[in-house]
């Protein structure tokens, strides 16, 4: 499904998202976000789908908001939160709440808004252009999209205070130390080990994999007495689900 600025694609259990503006850098428009949101909503309701990939075309993964498009218009607050929270934040809201796995596979430099948008995904694999800043404090806005929440939680507090704070790069390799990414490949490799990747988490029952990351992603954020609970909720949905056997969620 083409449109404007983002394609969305289905083939072998793998929903497909990608950031089709390369021309700006895969910088994203109020219209692609939308869009962006459909495509979530459907991946996540398509028994087809059972990994979603999210990439950008040409040799940049996002730079962000196009901020002249976004922002070109002198409105009040009011108007300017009401566009974050019902329209940008709402990527990582959805992608939060999906139980299918979300993989980035960061095929360029992630900016701004761009690296918030591979940090709220489940898994990153990324090349070795893939470079991430934190530029938000180069052109005077707040970190709006999840950052400060995400980086303090995937590489702590003081790291993500230094890189939020100063705008620093960081490149792929110093990135893969720090757990951001995953996995480093060369560009040429990258769509082929995000393909493995994807099509072997495929594989398996989907409510099994689904069950494995909402346990995950609830014990960020829960007590080990509420995980363990959650988890044996789940063990219980497994055992007693079709789809543990290899049939449809």
């Amino acid at each position: 499904m083409d449109h404007k600025g983002i394609r969305y694609e289905v083939s072998d259990g793998i929903g497909r998202i990608t950031l089709s503006r390369p021309e700006v850098r895969n910088a994203f428009t109020l219209e692609m976000i939308d869009k962006w949101i459909q495509h979530l909503e459907e991946a996540s309701s398509d028994p087809a789908v059972r990994v979603i990939v999210l990439t950008g075309e040409g040799s940049s993964f996002c730079a962000g908001a196009d901020l002249k498009e976004i922002f070109e218009h002198d409105e009040t607050p009011l108007h300017r939160k009401d566009r974050l929270a019902n329209h940008i934040q709402q990527i990582g809201l959805i992608t939060s709440r999906i139980d299918k796995p979300v993989i980035a596979a960061v095929n360029g430099p992630a900016i701004g808004a761009g690296m918030d948008m591979a940090l709220l995904c489940d898994i990153r694999i990324a090349s070795t252009t893939a470079r991430l800043g934190a530029a938000y404090v180069k052109v005077g806005v707040m970190p709006g999209n999840g950052a400060a929440y995400y980086l303090p939680r995937i590489v702590g507090t003081s790291k993500a205070l230094e890189l939020l704070l100063t705008g620093k790069s960081v490149e792929a390799e110093e990135a893969l130390a720090l757990g951001i990414y995953s996995q480093v490949v060369e560009p040429d490799e990258l769509p082929g080990v995000v393909d493995e990747l994807a099509g072997t988490i495929a594989s398996y029952p989907p409510v099994l994999v689904q069950m494995i990351k909402r346990t995950v992603r609830h014990s960020v954020t829960s007590t080990l007495e509420a995980s363990l609970d959650l988890v044996s909720s789940a063990v219980a949905i497994v055992h007693t689900s079709r789809s543990a056997l290899g049939g449809p969620a």
